[in-house]
């Protein structure tokens, strides 16, 4: 697609890092270290071998006097931006060992790179290369190098020195301002919707709160006939406004979108880009896809060296990232937060100064080679009141690791609180509210409640939402995911039609939104359970998973996926993982019946007859776990229970036959169908 779109749109489309050898021969002088200062930082000599310091101080000596090239850099300069707690002739020492270690790392280069005297240092002319210096070099006619812009400058350097960090914000102002000028003048230039596409895409990678772009973006999407993804880019478009900016999109913004909505597309397709003061004025505007907005404080240090305050910090940052992943909620740039309460926490002022909801806040502890991790929810809504609460305790071995194991967990048990106690505070509201994200939360709780009448109140809920916002793409994934319970649960007055809609509101809702996990994992366990097309559904639950690896509804839904195709051992690992992440789930009176399958796959009949007991006492009116559960009680000869199993079943589904399950499950094998129907014979189904 490349290759048909004109100018110099398609010229700046960033490539994968290990991608840009290309971009970097833009330097045709030979050199002796390459030095990438975008992202993490880089140094290699000409034959690959890395050349890069190991102390966080000397790589900053480097970024400093590279980035200043070519004009040196006074030694007292460099002190004073390295160690500006320090006296003066002790920062002056420091510097003379600083620079002894790099010259040390430098030395086998084998040419000089730095030009060193009594007052300054510099990087000797045609020596080394440099990735910010390409950057700045490039105009709208040679814009290549702008895809060497795809990450933060020096974006592990952070916290070096308070003078130092003053430095680097400047510097990354410097580089973001260079790069958002030409991207700006080459997204006026472009006519064609596949080249404004491009170019918005990256002038968004540059700067992600340009409304300027986002409005093109959407226009373009529009002027395809992609209204869907254009209405996309502007829910997008608002939750990057208040992350980063606590603002809700420019009345211009919200113009474009209600063209879209209504079909008038004819406005100029790349209007010039608006002042940056807009984003801070602009109203704030009621919109139905809202969310709840969250915040992630700092965690406390108990007894434990201050010299260890990464070990909070850099928790709160992988929760921050972790819960970024969940579609629906907004989050709060934890670093904005962390400057807010430096001084002291105040609630009010966060829930005044950055519309926060929730915060999640705790402690951290170490104690020996175990670190505890204390976290709890609070709603600021609810007179500050602990919604949720968790103790980790772990081995520390591996800190990165550890991290990210206590913020999978912690976004995968607070992801369906939150959406409970969401769904109860809609319920509140008067009945005369009638926003499309509100009817869906009301209708939520009738759904795993799996009361018929509540359920099917939820069903009216839900297509009431959907009538309000067509282009709503949870409301088609969540009453796609209801009507696959009126079918199992045999509640379905036309069953062939159920299943028609069933698929269309699954397969709408990722069209409308191909980058929602959730939306993804719903559609795959309809293809897979109403549709038998299994090996669709295990490829829709993998995108879902990478997309949110912490969706607990995506482990347990390909679980059954992995189930359905006979590989029983992968169906087990998915299922225990979502244990681990959500032990207590709301969900787990549909996810639990795995573990009975499992058993009854094992041919452990008593461990089938606990699992069924465990998963159809959480909820008695899901038929889908009696199944399993009748097929091991009659395994077991235990015909007293199976009376009262069988009994249940019947009374939530009239028809249920042996003959009739068999045409509903997706088994792929037939030893797999045959060991369940054997025992709802001996339990007495017809």
């Amino acid at each position: 697609m490349l290759r048909e779109i004109s100018g110099n749109a398609a010229m700046i489309i960033s490539p994968p890092r290990e991608g840009l050898v290309r971009a970097d021969t833009i330097a045709s002088d030979p050199v002796a270290v390459r030095l990438r200062l975008i992202g993490q930082m880089e140094a290699s000599a000409v034959n690959g071998d890395s050349v890069l310091p190991p102390g966080r101080k000397t790589r900053a000596l480097l970024a400093i006097i590279a980035l200043s090239s070519p004009r040196p850099v006074l030694r007292a300069r460099l002190a004073e931006l390295l160690w500006s707690r320090r006296p003066e002739e002790q920062a002056r020492a420091s510097l003379r060992q600083e620079i002894h270690r790099l010259l040390e790392v430098l030395a086998p280069v084998g040419k000089d790179v730095l030009s060193i005297n009594r007052d300054s240092l510099a990087l000797r002319p045609g020596v080394i290369w440099v990735d910010v210096e390409e950057v700045l070099r490039a105009t709208t006619t040679h814009p290549a190098s702008l895809a060497l812009l795809d990450g933060e400058l020096l974006e592990e350097l952070d916290g070096v020195d308070p003078a130092f960090d003053s430095w680097l914000q400047t510097e990354r102002e410097r580089l973001r301002d260079r790069a958002r000028t030409v991207g700006e003048t080459l997204l006026q230039e472009q006519t064609s919707p596949e080249a404004l596409i491009i170019v918005a895409q990256q002038l968004l990678s540059i700067d992600r709160a340009h409304e300027g772009a986002w409005r093109a973006l959407m226009r373009a999407h529009a002027e395809r006939g992609e209204r869907g993804m254009a209405i996309q880019s502007y829910d997008r478009c608002r939750a990057v406004l208040a992350d980063l900016l606590d603002a809700t999109p420019s009345p211009e913004t919200q113009a474009v979108l209600a063209d879209i909505r209504t079909g008038r597309t004819a406005r100029p397709i790349a209007p010039a880009p608006p002042p940056p003061v807009e984003l801070r004025v602009a109203p704030r505007v009621a919109v139905s896809h809202s969310g709840p907005k969250i915040g992630v404080l700092p965690l406390t240090l108990v007894g434990t060296d201050e010299t260890e305050a990464h070990l909070a910090l850099g928790l709160a940052e992988e929760i921050t990232s972790s819960l970024q992943r969940v579609r629906w909620m907004f989050l709060v740039s934890s670093a904005a937060i962390a400057q807010s309460v430096q001084h002291g926490r105040d609630d009010s002022g966060l829930r005044r100064m950055f519309g926060l909801d929730f915060v999640l806040d705790g402690s951290v502890q170490r104690v020996g080679r175990r670190l505890r991790v204390t976290l709890r929810l609070v709603d600021l809504r609810d007179g500050n009141q602990i919604v949720w609460a968790r103790r980790f305790d772990r081995q520390t071995y591996d800190l990165l690791s550890l991290q990210e194991e206590v913020a999978s967990e912690v976004v995968a048990q607070i992801d369906p609180e939150i959406l409970v106690i969401e769904g109860r505070r809609a319920a509140q509201r008067p009945s005369q509210d009638k926003m499309a994200y509100n009817l869906l939360l009301r209708a939520l709780p009738g759904l795993s409640r799996l009361e018929r009448g509540h359920f099917m109140q939820s069903g009216s809920l839900m297509r009431q939402a959907i009538a309000l916002e067509p282009d709503y793409a949870a409301a088609h994934a969540w009453y796609s995911r209801w009507l696959s319970f009126l079918i199992g649960q045999g509640w379905a007055e036309d069953q062939a039609a159920s299943l028609n809609e069933t698929v269309h509101h699954a397969e709408r809702a990722i069209m409308l939104d191909p980058l929602d996990a959730n939306c993804l994992t719903i559609a795959g366990h309809v293809r897979a359970f109403l549709h038998h097309r299994v090996r669709e559904a295990a490829a829709l639950h993998e995108r879902a998973l990478a997309l949110n690896p912490n969706l607990v509804m995506a482990w347990a839904l390909s679980g059954f996926a992995q189930f359905y195709l006979g590989d029983w051992a992968e169906g087990e690992r998915r299922l225990l993982r979502y244990k681990q992440l959500a032990p207590t789930d709301p969900n787990a009176f549909h996810f639990d019946v795995g573990f009975c399958h499992i058993a009854l796959a094992k041919r452990d009949y008593e461990g089938a007859v606990v699992a069924g007991r465990n998963a159809s006492g959480m909820n008695p009116a899901f038929s889908g776990a009696c199944k399993p559960y009748l097929a091991a009680l009659g395994y077991l000869g235990q015909t007293q229970e199976a009376t009262v199993i069988r009994r249940r079943l019947l009374t939530i589904d009239p028809g249920f036959t042996i003959e009739r399950y068999l045409r509903s499950m997706p088994w792929e094998r037939v030893e797999d169908s045959e060991r369940i129907v054997e025992g709802l014979r001996l339990a007495g189904v017809a």
